[in-house]
């Protein structure tokens, strides 16, 4: 399979997974989908306010240089003796 086939597949396995939770939402809301719609800008807000500061933490644990493990280089060798 070369990269534009696998490209494909991805955008196709993407495009399922949307349709299924844009049913989802529509039959959460009992097949009203100005209700869904109406749902999900409501809940996006939401959400990207509780991302940002979740982002910022991460950005700033980048900045100290912070490595994989979650330590930072200026504290190796602490806690050991």
């Amino acid at each position: 399979m070369n990269a534009s086939q696998r490209s494909k597949k991805s955008e196709a396995e993407t495009t399922a997974v949307v349709e299924a939770e844009v049913d989802e939402a529509i039959a959460t809301c009992g097949g009203d989908v100005p209700a869904a719609l109406r749902a999900t800008l409501i809940a996006n807000p939401y959400l990207e306010a509780e991302i940002e500061p979740l982002t910022e933490a991460i950005s700033t644990g980048f900045a100290r240089g912070a490595d994989a493990q979650g330590t930072s280089a200026d504290h190796e060798g602490l806690g050991s003796t």
